[in-house]
């Protein structure tokens, strides 16, 4: 018996649009389960979308540069028995017209009122006029929903692509590149750009095209930097007895077990050093005046992949112990090695720690991923004479960067938080309290 059955897009989070990079099957392939049938790529990641049957393509409905979401029809595939298929590859009736590709519209203009006449000057821009008296920007409900995320404010947005004139997502993208590189990001400092050079005069060059994670990442820290007054706080932390305990803790374990490392014990110090601090678990509200302070406490972990720098999420840390999050971290981490985290896995972030120390340093500057308030570097560990008012005596320090936006934590709240964090660190047996 055979069944034709349908591959969608399975849930990805509360994302609208994700592109579509690459597709790997075509009419007459024949597919496994979990085979990766096309690669998609958000602003934060790329991910292999696999497979959901097995058996033979009829028919592709996606090509690279669309745009999909969650439940967008990507394939269907004639399976063999109703056994072949999981429970994500909908059946598809015999009876029922073959799917069509989903084509999005573009939203109707609403139009709230008459357009004036006389009482609208010639000169004036029609692009960025609504058809009423309000004097909003001509832009879809969608639209204005795109440009707040950005921090974009669309009556700047003096021209329109669109069907008269009407303001798409396309002419807010424009304006936050202008905006980035000719240093007008709606604060009003004229930063110059950096002018083009040749570099052919002085020897061969190759011109190698950013991935999207990259390029978006890039213009996200740029606005932060721009936007943010960031203050920067160096600290040390003696984790000598907490690296011996952790040594212990892995010498109990059976080969093939996942091993313990110290981030996992910093992830349980920031976090109770938070629940004491309420201000790093919040953010600041658009209008500036409020603080939105958050119950949970979820910590990204910022992971380097080919395609880029990604921020898994680790969730409600305070109710998970050291084993459960050594599992989480290792799984989550190789998903973003190979590719698969889902836009779900790199959302509700509290704060982020970006670790340097399985590669060196002693000391640097991470940068805020906002809308969060603070971000916790962390270098590689070494041992020092340490005075402890009789002698010095070796011991293995930590350095620890935490940077944080000067508007919503003073230089006092953050020192505070960084010696409650290194008090943790120093003796974890004070977690248990």
């Amino acid at each position: 018996m055979t069944q034709l059955c349908e591959i969608r897009v399975p849930d990805v989070g509360n994302v609208a649009e994700i592109d579509v990079v690459e597709v790997l099957i075509k009419v007459g392939d024949t597919v496994e389960i979990e085979q990766t049938v096309a690669t998609l790529e958000t602003d934060k990641a790329s991910m292999d979308l696999p497979s959901s049957a097995n058996g033979s393509v009829q028919e592709v409905f996606i090509k690279p540069g669309d745009k999909v979401s969650e439940g967008t029809l990507i394939a269907t595939v004639l399976v063999s028995d109703a056994g072949s298929a999981l429970t994500t590859a909908t059946p598809v009736a015999a009876e029922a017209p073959k799917p069509e590709p989903v084509v999005e519209k573009a939203p109707q203009p609403v139009v709230s009122a008459p357009a004036p006449s006389a009482s609208v000057p010639v000169s004036a821009p029609a692009v960025i006029i609504e058809t009423s008296t309000t004097g909003k920007a001509h832009a879809s409900p969608a639209t204005r929903l795109f440009a707040r995320e950005l921090g974009v404010d669309v009556s700047k947005i003096t021209l329109g692509t669109g069907r008269k004139g009407r303001i798409l997502k396309d002419d807010v993208k424009t304006y936050v590149k202008k905006a980035l590189t000719e240093g007008v990001a709606g604060t009003g400092a004229g930063i110059p750009s950096i002018p083009a050079v040749d570099f052919s005069p002085f020897g061969e060059t190759e011109l190698l095209k950013l991935s999207k994670i990259k390029r978006l990442t890039g213009q996200n820290l740029s606005r932060v930097w721009l936007n943010l007054p960031l203050v920067t706080y160096h600290e040390e932390a003696d984790i000598t007895e907490m690296e011996a305990f952790r040594n212990s803790l892995n010498a109990e374990k059976v080969k093939g077990d996942a091993k313990i490392t110290g981030l996992i014990f910093i992830v349980k110090a920031l976090v109770a050093a938070m629940q004491q601090f309420p201000n790093f678990n919040a953010s600041l509200s658009p209008d500036g005046e409020s603080l939105i302070l958050k119950k949970y406490y979820n910590i990204g972990i910022a992971v380097d992949t080919p395609n880029g720098l990604v921020v898994p999420v680790l969730r409600n840390v305070n109710t998970k112990s050291i084993n459960e999050l050594t599992l989480e971290l290792a799984e989550k981490s190789e998903k973003a090695r190979l590719g698969k985290l889902m836009p779900a896995d790199m959302q509700g972030g509290c704060m982020t720690i970006s670790s340097l120390g399985g590669i060196g340093g002693t000391a640097f500057t991470p940068i805020v991923n906002a809308p969060e308030v603070a971000i916790l570097g962390v270098t590689r560990a070494k041992m020092q004479p340490v005075w402890n008012g009789k002698e010095f005596i070796p011991r293995l320090m930590l350095p620890l960067d935490l940077t944080y936006d000067h508007r919503v934590i003073d230089g006092a709240e953050g020192a505070r938080f960084m010696a409650m964090v290194k008090q943790y660190l120093g003796d974890i047996r004070r977690l248990l309290l």
